[in-house]
């Protein structure tokens, strides 16, 4: 079950998933051959099943490490277990030893589980992955706490020399703390898996690929919320928009490849000038939109220059654009919509006025609604 579920998510290209299933497909190979072997099993069947498993085990805890980001393959766990496969394979073969085959079987279940409960709790802040990072732990150190015990017992002479395969209340707890360990471990990781896809999905939605802007719709929503936050507080908040002079002409001229590249670099000198608090939109096309948090309309106006020069120093591909922008503060009745249509206008002034400029919306007078002033330009700062 644990396989077929994994294998479903292996098109989703997920870090660790095909790592994952292939661990548990192991554990599904040596199962079935305990299971066709019977009480026949020699040799053979020992160390090909111990390696199965020790396989297996490094095959999940890579595949977890994988997933969080993490380097997958580490040199001294790869030595480890060929040293132990070696080491099972005298006590086997050269010198038959059950108790020492078993600890040492035991000792890399331990390792691998209590590895893998590790990394799950590590990243168990995000509110998604808690619940599945502390059921993988958790099934995980339940049945490393079993080896304990089967080492224990092992050591002090308790353990029956049994194969897998005969009954006996030791391979009755095995097989039960397997039934609820592993597809325990594995349904965890297939919550985060989902998660991870949900975050995808998401991103999708609110980021825009090319740009790395976010995308119109999750512009207006977010500056709603910050509308309200900061004038809950008192504070002030104010809008530009920008639009890349002359793009058609550029992909006309290089393609649209080339502009497709301008614009994410239009959009990454835009974002490095930009404070934390700051959000920044595709609005469509080649116009974009910012909303500066705390900012009134003379900080907005000096901080959209400085965008402006960051946008004319950049190129891509060697070709270079300017910008053309328009601004103006969101006063204390006005809506989102409304400022951005002012700012909007504005950014048409600038067009026309030549480019590569900043101007500035009319202040309204809040009494009547009329505008006092004529757009004005804005002197690079």
């Amino acid at each position: 079950m644990s396989v077929a579920i994994l294998g479903s998510l292996a098109r989703t290209a997920l870090p660790g998933v095909i790592r994952w299933c292939l661990g548990y497909a192991l554990l599904a190979a040596a199962s079935a051959w305990i299971l066709c072997a019977g009480m026949k099993g020699g040799a053979v069947t020992i160390i090909g099943v111990s390696f199965l498993t020790l396989g297996a085990v490094l095959l999940l805890l890579q595949g977890t490490r994988c997933f969080f980001g993490a380097p997958a393959v580490r040199r001294d766990e790869c030595l480890a277990l060929a040293v132990c496969c070696a080491a099972l394979a005298y006590f086997t073969v050269v010198s038959p030893n059950i108790g020492a085959r078993g600890v040492l079987i035991s000792l890399g279940l331990i390792y691998g589980r209590i590895a893998v409960g590790v990394l799950a709790l590590r990243h168990a802040s995000g509110e998604r992955t808690r619940y599945a990072c502390r059921l993988i732990a958790a099934s995980a150190w339940l049945g490393a706490l079993f080896y304990f015990a089967r080492i224990g017992a092992i050591v002090c002479g308790v353990a029956p020399t049994l194969s897998f395969v005969q009954p006996s209340p030791w391979n009755v707890v095995l097989l039960g703390l397997a039934i609820v360990t592993l597809p325990g471990m594995s349904t965890g990781m297939v919550m985060l898996a989902h998660a991870r896809i949900l975050e995808r999905m998401e991103k999708l939605a609110t980021v825009d690929e090319l740009t790395g802007a976010l995308t119109r719709r999750a512009f207006m929503e977010r500056a709603h919320a910050s509308l309200c936050a900061v004038r809950a507080q008192g504070g002030a908040l104010s809008i530009a928009v920008l639009d890349i002079d002359k793009f058609k002409a550029v992909n006309d001229s290089f393609g649209h490849a080339v502009g497709d590249r301008l614009l994410a670099q239009v959009s990454s000198a835009v974002t490095g000038q930009l404070r934390r608090c700051d959000l920044f939109g595709r609005m469509g096309g080649e116009e974009f939109a910012v909303l500066f948090v705390n900012a009134r309309k003379d900080d907005a106006i000096r901080m959209t220059n400085e965008l402006r020069m960051a946008v004319e120093r950049s190129s891509a591909d060697g070709v270079s654009c300017t910008l053309s922008a328009g601004v103006d503060g969101i006063g204390a009745h006005d809506t989102l919509e409304s400022a951005i249509v002012r700012a909007d206008a504005a950014l048409y002034v600038a067009k026309a006025s030549g480019r590569n400029r900043v101007t500035v919306a009319p202040d309204i007078d809040a009494s009547s609604g009329a505008c006092v002033a004529a757009p004005r330009r804005a002197e690079p700062v």
